[in-house]
């Protein structure tokens, strides 16, 4: 029994570890970013403007609601840390810069001179604030430093509102608004080209013109107050200056890509621990059952000589202890070998002073409780019926079966059969329910093996879908600013480009009912070559809007309805659109509309704000050069980079969990084979030995005995499939998150997997459980009843 034991001890200790590994890196993650944003007053509130004078700060502070409120002055800015920059000559290219041929985007932040900032404030780890009065020393976010090995003192080269600076870092710090760095237009971290960048206020004031007023406000609220309160008055005060609506910091896009990974670490730490240590109750239970069955005589004695039901069921309490003890002792054993590595790795994304990672105490206590209690739940279940029957009734055989002809013994199909073959069969048509519980079972392990390896190949569908069937461009070129459509020939002008695309981006928000989201609405060409919107090639409609499925889904609306959409280009403008059509896109929030008609509502000629780029493979390195070169050229962006960066990212997170999980998958469904085939060795050995007395073979009896668990097996594999199916659907349905929704395909490889493995499992099992039939001690067996 020892053997079967263990098997449901490793059930029980990958629901345990996978339970430790997700509650203790959430919690890391949640602590870690609640003391950061505590010691560094991350605000509650962010308002952007066109332009807004100095003074309006004495107003803001007066508001009902408000804490403490802070303007500042925010800016994009090119670096480059070698060659020309957009058109520039670097004339600095020498004086202790760091090379990196291609283009930086970033950020430029001011910070006060002559007091510590209020809100969002820096945590220096090398240098500090740039000295009162400096023009051109910077603060540099840690990411990008670390990126480009830079530290105090060295120099990096920019272009601040069409003027070349060069400027000397002062200090590399972390921000709590930047613990998971983004571009503005990226849904991954690229630390390489692109950085945060802090500068004295009166510094960066000259450079962009905005001496006496600001552009960018952040605020806390007092506890007592309510955060939309404020914001609609923040919203009213500052509309003529050009505001792009107030927003919490549930929208902030670091804060929202956390809760994102928290959320997804919540899903899986409730999810894959209830699949484990559910399907290690229903093998506990089977397991008891099963022992308890050939044991009833004896519990019989045991209550006719005076023992009470409780003793009894206390007894086999005392086996789930040994069970509960190795597979919690050994879950939380692997989740402290692999928690901290995971956290480790999600703190190479989310960058915070220190990381407080500790093995949480409510996962272990979780854990225990919640591990326990289900297996005495199962347990009491399997023996309360035996421990309460009648010590006569108890000991009283059990009723013979009742044999008669089936369709077994039927002459056209008997003379197809040999008599180990037919006492093979008829053996599962007499016990349907003991053999329906062993299929249930297999059929559990098979639906986790295929459950841990689907996402492998959902994934690489998923990549595929988004890269080769959506962004067909080689390249994405932003620009600083709305162009003319014409401007676009420029691009078309450079060798090596085949061919062009304009497309028009406007924040917006985007509201129905109670509901709403911060997003760009995209304005594409009607039959646009290079960016197919949705599964189809079909054109976009000539009016309406186009929504992704995850966003029309959580905004509650279908096709037909209406939805409010506020431009935050400064206009504050409100429209009412149709939602034309609503279609399946695998990552991002999509809201898509045809390029003319987005231009002509907003009454504006036909403008761009950046094009897509086909080029010819051979000449991508020269086109890459030409346009770097060009100042209106924010930021450029390779498709092919993107998508080796979210296959990293995803391989470092989602599969890193998966991983695990298919590995343990597959210990699992060993584990219940085995269990499987050494309990019905148990309940048939007298059976067994009786037909070695009567003369069969060994290979005979082995014959019996593992044909019958093979039928099980293969039985067990449809079941797997469906249970597989339903899990992965489950798993699909809670993980879907903004960043990327995982789509529900199953390849036959997935299938195979799982098939293949319960096989190798049954297989193995059958080696195992080979030496013991062979040495099946006859007289010992007919002696067990």
């Amino acid at each position: 029994m020892l053997g079967q034991l263990i098997a449901i001890a490793l059930v029980i200790a990958a629901g345990v570890m996978v339970l430790v590994i997700s509650v203790s890196t959430r919690q890391s993650i949640e602590q870690s970013q609640q003391h950061f944003y505590q010691q560094y007053h991350f605000a509650d509130v962010f308002v952007e403007v066109t332009r807004a004078p100095d003074d309006l700060i004495r107003t803001i502070r007066q508001l009902p609601g408000v804490n403490v409120a802070e303007t500042r002055i925010r800016a994009g800015a090119r670096f480059q840390l070698e060659g020309p920059v957009n058109g520039f000559s670097n004339r600095f290219a020498d004086v202790g810069s760091k090379s990196f041929a291609e283009p930086i985007q970033g950020e430029i932040i001011s910070l006060p001179e002559r007091s510590p900032e209020l809100l969002n404030r820096l945590h220096y780890l090398v240098g500090g604030p740039p000295q009162l009065g400096s023009q051109l020393e910077v603060v540099v976010s840690a990411p990008f430093a670390h990126a480009h090995q830079l530290s105090v003192g060295d120099s990096i080269s920019a272009v601040l509102n069409g003027r070349l600076q060069r400027l000397t870092i002062s200090g590399v710090a972390l921000s709590p608004e930047y613990i998971y760095q983004l571009s503005p237009n990226s849904i991954l971290p690229d630390y390489e080209r692109f950085g945060v960048f802090w500068m004295n206020r009166q510094a960066l004031a000259s450079a962009f013109d905005m001496d006496g007023a600001f552009n960018s406000l952040s605020v806390t609220v007092q506890h007592n107050a309510s955060r939309d309160d404020v914001m609609l008055q923040l919203d009213n005060i500052l509309r003529r200056y050009g505001s792009r609506g107030s927003y919490d910091r549930h929208e902030q896009i670091s804060h929202r890509f956390i809760s994102e990974e928290l959320s997804q670490l919540r899903v899986m730490a409730i999810v894959l621990p209830t699949i484990f240590i559910g399907v290690a109750a229903f093998l506990l239970q089977v397991l008891l059952t099963r022992v308890i069955h050939t044991q009833k005589q004896s519990i019989a004695l045991l209550k006719a000589f005076g023992y009470s039901s409780w003793q009894i069921i206390r007894h086999y309490l005392q086996l789930t202890n040994i069970i509960l003890v190795l597979g919690i002792g050994g879950g939380i054993a692997l989740g402290l070998l692999v928690a901290e590595p995971m956290a480790q790795m999600y703190a190479m994304y989310f960058h915070f002073p220190e990381f407080l990672f500790a093995l949480q105490r409510d996962a272990l206590v979780t854990a225990i409780l919640i591990t326990s209690a289900v297996g005495y739940a199962a347990t009491i279940r399997a023996t309360a019926h035996a421990a309460n029957m009648a010590p006569a009734e108890a000991m009283r055989p059990p009723t013979p079966a009742r044999y008669q002809r089936t369709w077994l013994d039927h002459p056209r199909i008997a003379h197809w059969w040999q008599q180990p073959t037919r006492i093979m069969l008829r053996n599962i048509r007499r016990h349907p329910w003991r053999a329906s519980v062993s299929v249930v079972g297999i059929g559990l392990s098979g639906g986790l093996l295929l459950l841990g390896s689907y996402q492998f190949n959902a994934i690489d569908h998923m990549l595929d879908q988004q890269y080769r069937q959506h962004y067909r461009m080689d390249l994405e070129v932003t620009f600083n600013q709305e162009r003319p459509q014409h401007s676009l020939s420029t691009l078309r002008a450079i060798p090596g480009v085949s061919y062009v695309e304009g497309f028009r981006q406007v924040p917006v928000i985007l509201t129905h009912e109670r509901k709403q989201w911060r997003l760009a609405l995209h304005g594409l060409p009607r039959e646009s070559r290079l960016r197919q919107v949705g599964t189809s090639s079909q054109p976009l409609p000539t009016a309406g809007v186009v929504l992704s499925r995850y966003l029309a889904d959580d905004l509650s609306i279908q096709p037909g309805e209406n939805v409010s959409v506020t431009l935050l280009d400064g206009r504050q403008q409100s429209l009412t659109l149709t939602v034309a059509a609503v279609i399946d896109e695998p990552m991002g929030l999509g809201l898509y509309m045809d390029f003319d008609h987005l231009n002509r509502l907003l009454l504006a000629d036909q403008t761009v704000t950046g094009a897509w780029l086909l080029v010819e493979p051979d000449r991508q390195a020269e086109v890459f050069r030409q346009l770097q070169a060009m100042p209106a050229v924010a930021s450029i962006g390779q498709i092919s980079r993107a998508e080796a960066e979210i296959r990293t990212y995803i391989n470092n997170t989602v599969l890193g969990v998966m991983t695990v999980m298919f590995l343990l998958a597959g210990s699992m469904t060993f584990a219940v084979v085995y269990n499987n085939a050494r309990i019905m060795f148990a309940e048939r050995a007298r059976e067994l030995a009786s037909l070695r007395v009567l003369g069969f073979k060994k290979s005979e009896v082995a014959y019996i005995l593992f044909g019958e668990l093979g039928i099980l097996v293969v039985l067990a594999i449809p079941l797997a499939w469906a249970i597989g199916v339903t899990f992965a659907w489950l798993l699909t349905t809670a993980m879907s998150m903004d960043l990327f929704r995982i789509p529900f395909v199953l390849s036959p490889i997935s299938f195979a997997i799982s098939a293949l493995g319960v096989l190798l499992a049954a297989a193995l099992s059958m080696l195992l459980m080979l030496r013991r039939v062979w040495q099946l001690d006859m007289i010992q067996a007919l002696k067990t009843e």
